[in-house]
């Protein structure tokens, strides 16, 4: 089972994500999040990681960004991927050259659509699938994502057993573990979930999601 932890954006946190056994650690380059960091935060927390040898992958998200703009961060960031979580194309996804993974925002993509995003090669989710669209639950347009609203488990659970993906969406450490029985996803990855308030996490509630997803993964 793999486990992101999103939106991280200070050094406390991230050491916690690390010590808690996280796999993911993802930093959000949308100025419109509550979980927004800047290219020059990020490069000084991805560095910290490096001197700390930390075995983990690290992510940067993007919303609606030029391909060659999103090259431009991970390369300044050294961050392994780039999870793209606007409406980008796959297009743009393919400009990253296998850098790059696409969010979701509820489970009605095409199949064909979802067989292209799962030609990016193994080892990496084909895919992150989050909640529906925000506005269907009242929030903000420029919400993508973090919102803490739960997504479709059932029609995730049939996704899954096709391609290896994230799944996201209003996760937590109390249902985290449900959802895992229920969706059987790659990986799972949470936002506000672990949140004292937005842009920071409760260190307890990080290692009670990651304790509580180990203990549910498939043997």
């Amino acid at each position: 089972m793999h486990i992101k932890i999103c939106g991280l954006t200070n050094r406390p946190d991230v050491l916690a994500a690390v010590d808690a056994g996280a796999d993911y650690l993802g930093f959000n380059f949308y100025p419109r999040s509550p979980r927004y960091v800047t290219p020059e935060a990020c490069a000084q927390l991805v560095d910290e990681l490096a001197r700390r040898d930390a075995a983990v992958t690290t992510v940067g998200i993007f919303v609606n960004e030029p391909a060659a703009e999103v090259a431009l961060k991970l390369d300044y960031c050294g961050l392994d991927l780039a999870q793209l979580h606007g409406d980008e194309t796959l297009e743009q996804l393919t400009r990253l050259r296998g850098r790059a993974f696409k969010a979701l925002r509820g489970a009605n993509t095409a199949a064909e659509t979802l067989d292209a995003l799962a030609a990016g090669g193994p080892g990496r989710p084909a895919f992150l699938l989050d909640a529906a669209a925000p506005l269907a639950y009242g929030a903000a347009p420029e919400a993508y994502g973090g919102t803490g609203q739960v997504g479709d488990w059932p029609a995730a659970a049939q996704l899954a057993r096709r391609y290896p993906l994230f799944l996201a969406g209003g996760l937590n450490p109390g249902n985290v573990a449900a959802a895992i029985e229920a969706v059987r996803p790659w990986g799972v990855d949470v936002a506000s979930g672990v949140e004292s308030a937005p842009g920071r996490k409760d260190h307890a509630k990080i290692t009670a999601f990651v304790q509580a997803a180990r203990a549910a993964a498939p043997e």
